[in-house]
């Protein structure tokens, strides 16, 4: 009886002690978020101390991640604990975990597919927690970052700023399968007018006329698994949708937000972040998101220097960006004993780079076309 009442003690103890630690939130799946006909998941990240009626970011993972891939190695659950959003990770249902922005219904609003299970998820955190629907935000990471695009664009009323990592246009991906890979678009084969990429990202929500989310597009000019000519062609997309002109930007910064950085400024719906250097392993500056949704601070488009630009070409913002044509690392056998870094393209048909990665990642199988350091 002494024994059971002592452990009845300590267990009480114990307990008492537990309720007095401060614990930090934690990643949740939830199951039940709407219609989800694609399989995605979908995990939630709700801080302690959420605001009234708080915003929402929807934090996107690249190929080969997940949603706790991306919860762990982003920083938009940490700064969701400072502001009181909430972060939507969803995660993407096939083999290899790239995001399906090739497939005509992806690609339409109301469609199916993922693009659709995100906005579900999305309107379901909206009715569960009071949400703001006008501070509804939307940013990923490579393929997260082609399906943030694809969003833009597919529902574009539902989502207030955008932020894009080493993505593509949205459509340049399509293939007409489910979960395609589109060599020609990775590789910045696919060069088109600002024109013809407006008109493909209209076509996905066709007859709409209402709000569109701003975009923040960064890029990388060392990247060899999504070009850097993307950059361009994502800008003269966007360009278009908002009525500017893709070569003539307002203002361009050199070293803004830092020395390898330049920030090509069109206006307050449209900037551009270009990076000297950069691979695919694109750092996430989650303040200057923080600012350009904002929930902290003054937008991005808010500097203090100006520098005079000169027209831009129509294939290229940035000279030294890298194109397929330029790319000795994709046509010829790579150096032994070379290594990518980590989210660097590893293997895949058609890929001639470093099969190795540096320590301590290794390459993961995505698809035929696509393996990745991770």
């Amino acid at each position: 009886m002494r024994l059971q009442t002592l452990v009845s003690g300590l267990l009480a103890l114990a307990s008492f002690a537990a309720a007095g630690m401060v614990k930090r939130a934690a990643l949740a799946q939830v199951t039940n978020f709407g219609p989800n006909t694609s399989g995605a998941k979908m995990f939630i990240y709700v801080p302690d101390k959420l605001a009234a009626n708080p915003p929402i970011v929807v934090a996107i993972h690249y190929c080969s991640g997940t949603a706790q891939a991306y919860y762990s190695g982003s920083p938009y659950a940490r700064l969701a604990d400072m502001h009181g959003f909430i972060v939507i990770y969803p995660e993407s249902p096939y083999s290899g975990t790239c995001w399906d922005v090739s497939s005509t219904a992806s690609l339409t609003h109301d469609g199916g597919a993922n693009s659709n299970s995100i906005a579900n998820m999305v309107t379901w955190t909206i009715a569960q927690y009071k949400a703001d629907s006008s501070r509804v935000f939307v940013t990923g990471t490579s393929s997260g970052a082609m399906m943030t695009n694809v969003l833009a664009a597919t529902y574009p009323g539902m989502f207030a700023a955008a932020s894009v990592y080493a993505g593509v246009p949205a459509g340049c991906f399509y293939t007409g399968t489910v979960n395609g890979w589109n060599s020609s678009c990775a590789t910045g084969a696919s060069i088109h007018t600002q024109a013809e990429w407006t008109s493909t990202a209209l076509r996905m929500y066709p007859g709409y006329t209402g709000p569109r989310p701003k975009m923040l597009i960064n890029h990388g000019s060392a990247d060899t698994t999504i070009y850097p000519q993307n950059f361009n062609e994502t800008l003269k997309q966007w360009a278009g949708v908002f009525g500017y002109t893709y070569g003539s930007p307002q203002q361009t910064l050199a070293g803004n937000p830092s020395a390898v950085w330049t920030k090509y400024v069109y206006g307050p719906n449209l900037v551009g972040v270009y990076g000297t250097g950069i691979t695919h392993n694109i750092p996430i500056n989650g303040d200057q998101d923080m600012a350009w949704f904002g929930i902290t601070g003054s937008s991005p488009t808010s500097t203090a220097v100006t520098t005079a630009t000169s027209a831009i070409t129509a294939t290229t913002l940035v000279t030294s960006a890298q194109t397929s044509t330029s790319a000795a690392a994709t046509t010829t056998p790579a150096p032994g004993g070379c290594s990518a870094a980590r989210w660097a393209q590893c293997g895949g048909n058609g890929y001639a780079g470093c099969t190795a990665c540096a320590s301590p990642w290794t390459c993961k199988y995505s698809n035929d076309w696509y393996s990745q350091c991770l």
